[in-house]
């Protein structure tokens, strides 16, 4: 059995891992890179570690779009294999795989018009797939529930456990006999750990018996500030960019840390912590979204599921206004008085959120709210990183707003949280595999684990591959 390391090995984007074993090759997620734009648009477009056609299946963690979202173009390549997912995650990619699309399309359309304006010097952007191509490998998806096994092929099968970091997220479990030694042998992929006590879901589940871990390190060597679940410290953030007069501009994931900010808002309206001033959620797929976590009420913990019954909706409020159409979304940026505006992306790569920052960045009065992380190269990272001017839609900008940074809402476990998860995991974990973190945070991540349990970790490299 082998592991081919084909992405987020090195980075935390463009999670896709292909495992052959016994004449079958299974792809571990296929996610879009993020990063340098000439760089992701070759890694997205041209598969250079494997040929799509020779896939024979793909398992899904979740449907974030950095483990997700280069699926219509692998199917758009040839692959036509089999596409596993919980149901929670098929219903998310529905909805944001031709969302995805739409963006590239209208992100392509806006540069291609402002090129022509400056004397058409660039060559013509075309997106890596239009929302048709997403469409159509949702014809390939199979959905089954947490913890209940499914046959893969031949001496494999996947059991899916909950991670607790998205809607439907899910640790992928493979109990594998492997006809090149004879053996049996038990291979985790964590996807993305969830740091437990989540605003919306339930804690990452305990999986007995690992013998192979291909697990996360985003944060590693990194510590979380707050803990899950800082309500007030968003809620004195808000009360000052209030006071102040300005909007607050939230990039924010459309998928689970949108739907943790309505309901934190929610309650903090109802029980009197936050003035009550508009909140626009502008973005057609996070609106989209929360309809869909409003139908997969298994996935929350005890305290949304009875809120779900006591109030009827968590996501919805009195001064809540969804946001759909192109023109709406364009009257916001003439709206005069205060306002709270969740739009996406969270790494502020593509989406309506460019438009609110090119038009809001330069006013010191509004605020810009970071909730969650973003990757190296960036333009989140880079606003993050105190950058005073930035480049939206080909153009400069100067940074006057207040920038705020909160890590409570992260999705993602944090070197600590790692630690207790990896403990928790039963078995002889005898080979352990680090992916999904910049190379500080892997490097750290691999010291923590030598030194907390003895473990000898491996750190995956990209185009590499282990044999296990």
């Amino acid at each position: 059995m082998k592991i081919h390391f084909c992405g987020a090995a090195g980075t935390t984007t463009g999670s896709q891992h292909l495992l052959e074993v016994n004449g079958r090759r299974i792809l571990l997620d296929c996610g879009m890179y993020q990063g340098r734009r000439e760089e992701a648009l070759r890694i997205n477009r041209d598969f250079p570690y494997f040929d799509p056609k020779a896939v024979d299946c793909v398992v899904l963690s979740h449907a974030h779009i950095d483990h997700s979202g280069n699926l219509p173009n692998l199917v758009k390549n040839g692959f036509n294999g089999n596409i596993y997912a919980t149901h929670a995650t098929r219903d998310l990619c529905q909805i944001m795989l031709p969302d995805a699309g739409r963006i590239q399309q209208s992100d392509c359309d806006f540069f291609n018009k402002m090129n022509q304006r400056r004397g058409g010097h660039d060559a013509p952007a075309v997106p890596i797939y239009t929302e048709q191509d997403a469409v159509k490998c949702m014809d390939q998806f199979v959905t089954t529930g947490y913890e209940r096994p499914m046959q893969l092929c031949d001496g494999v099968s996947m059991t899916f456990y909950d991670a607790g970091h998205i809607l439907g997220a899910a640790q992928v479990c493979l109990d594998i006999d492997d006809r090149d030694d004879g053996k049996r042998k038990r291979l985790l992929f964590s996807g993305d750990v969830g740091r437990g006590n989540n605003e919306l879901l339930k804690n990452p589940a305990v999986v007995p018996d690992v013998d192979i871990v291909l697990m996360e390190s985003t944060y590693g060597g990194r510590f979380h500030e707050s803990p899950a679940r800082n309500d007030e410290a968003f809620c004195a953030v808000v009360r000052d960019a209030i006071e102040r007069g300005g909007k607050v501009l939230i990039p924010a994931f459309a998928v689970e840390r949108t739907q943790q900010l309505l309901y934190l808002l929610h309650k903090a309206y109802k029980n009197g912590s936050l003035k009550s001033i508009p909140v626009f959620v502008d973005s057609p797929m996070a609106v989209s979204a929360t309809e869909i976590f409003r139908i997969h009420p298994e996935c929350f913990n005890k305290e949304v599921y009875d809120f779900l019954f006591q109030e009827k909706d968590p996501f919805g409020f009195e001064h809540l206004r969804l946001i759909r159409s192109v023109s709406e979304s364009q009257a916001l940026n003439r709206l005069k008085g205060q306002a709270i505006i969740i739009s996406a992306s969270g790494m502020c790569e593509a989406g309506r959120i460019l438009h609110h920052l090119k038009n809001g960045i330069g006013n010191p009065n509004n605020t810009v709210l970071f909730v969650g992380y973003c990757a190296e190269h960036t333009l989140g990272r880079r606003i993050m990183d105190g950058e005073k001017e930035v480049r939206i839609f080909g153009e400069f900008y100067p940074v006057r707003a207040r920038i705020e940074e909160m890590d409570s809402f992260s999705g993602h476990a944090d070197e600590n949280e790692l630690l207790h998860y990896f403990g928790q995991m039963g078995g002889s974990k005898s080979r352990v595999f680090l992916v999904h973190g910049d190379p500080e945070a892997t490097l750290a991540m691999q010291k923590a684990l030598h030194e907390r349990f003895g473990c000898q970790a491996e750190i995956g490299v990209l185009n590499g591959y282990a044999a296990c």
